[in-house]
C-alpha cells in the first residue's frame, strides 16, 4: 500500500449462501482520487459499497481505512472514522426543513452530550457550520423549506450537504444522478465535482458520460470481480471492458 492510500481492497469476498456475489476484490484509492466504478447490472456495485460502509459483513478479505482495519465494523463506526455513504434512494427526513435536515447532521458529528451548558454553548457554531454546508450546495435560499417538497435534484443536493456534515476522509456516492433529466445531472455533477474537490471519491453510476466527466480513474466490476482500472481512455478503449460493459460483440 502506497503511503497516500487512504482507503484499500484485499481479497473482498462475499456470498449468500451458495452464490457469491463479490468474488476477491482488490482496490486501492489513493487520498485526493475520485474513482469511478461501473460494471452491468447485477456485478455487485451496491453490494460492495455495503461491504465497505458496514451495511454488510465480508465472507472473506481486508478493508482498511487510513491503514486501520474497518471490516466488519458496524456502518456508525465506520462513519465515525472518516468514511460517508450516500444511497440509491434518497435518505432524507421529508418532514424537517432543509435547515432542520442539515443541522441534525451536523449535531450528530459534534456528538453533543447531555449537558445542556455545553449544548447551548456550541449551537451558535452548529448554526453556523449548516449554514455553511446549505451555501456550499447552492440550498441557501431553500433553508425552511420542507426536505420533501424539494425537486428531485434539490433532494440529492440536501443529501449531499448531510454526507458532508460527517467531514468525511472518502465519500461513497451510489447512483447519484438516477432518475434526473439531463439538466438536473448536468447540474448534480458540477455541484458533486466542486464539493468533492479534495476529497477521495468513490463513485457508481450508470449515465457514462458523468462517469467519463468525473472519474479520474475508473474501475470495471463485472460478476463480482475488477476486470480493468484506468484512465476515462484507457477504459474506453479496453477490449475487455468493451465487450462485457459496453455492448460491443464478442470478437469472433
Amino acid at each position: 500500500m502506497s503511503e497516500d492510500t487512504v482507503l484499500r481492497i484485499r481479497g473482498l469476498r462475499k456470498s449468500f449462501g451458495a452464490t457469491e456475489i463479490i468474488r476477491g476484490v482488490d482496490l486501492e484509492l489513493r487520498a485526493g482520487e475520485r474513482r469511478a466504478l461501473i460494471g452491468p447490472n447485477g456485478a455487485g456495485k451496491s453490494t460492495l459499497f455495503h461491504l465497505i460502509s458496514g451495511n454488510l459483513k465480508p465472507s472473506a478479505g481486508e478493508i482498511e481505512l487510513d491503514g486501520l482495519r474497518i471490516d466488519g465494523w458496524s456502518p456508525e463506526r465506520v462513519n465515525r472514522m472518516g468514511l460517508a455513504r450516500s444511497f440509491q434512494i434518497t435518505n432524507i427526513f421529508p418532514k424537517l426543513s432543509v435547515f432542520e435536515n442539515v443541522r441534525v447532521a451536523v449535531m450528530q458529528r459534534w456528538r453533543l452530550q447531555h449537558n445542556f451548558w455545553r449544548r447551548m454553548e456550541r449551537m451558535a457554531a452548529i448554526r453556523e457550520e449548516t449554514e455553511q454546508l446549505l451555501e456550499r450546495v447552492r440550498l441557501q435560499g431553500q433553508a425552511d423549506t420542507l426536505g420533501g417538497e424539494l425537486t428531485y435534484s434539490g433532494q440529492r443536493s440536501l443529501e449531499l450537504a448531510m454526507t458532508l456534515a460527517s467531514d468525511p476522509k472518502v465519500m461513497l456516492l451510489d447512483e447519484p444522478m438516477a432518475g434526473m433529466s439531463s439538466e438536473e445531472t448536468q447540474y448534480t455533477a458540477e455541484l458533486i465535482r466542486e464539493v468533492t474537490a479534495g476529497r477521495t471519491l468513490l463513485l457508481v453510476e450508470h449515465d457514462m458520460d458523468v462517469v467519463f466527466a468525473l472519474g479520474e480513474r475508473i474501475s470495471v466490476l463485472v460478476y463480482g470481480e475488477i476486470i480493468a482500472t484506468g484512465t476515462p481512455a484507457e477504459i474506453r478503449q479496453h477490449q475487455g471492458v468493451r465487450e462485457a460493459y459496453l455492448g460491443e460483440e464478442r470478437a469472433a
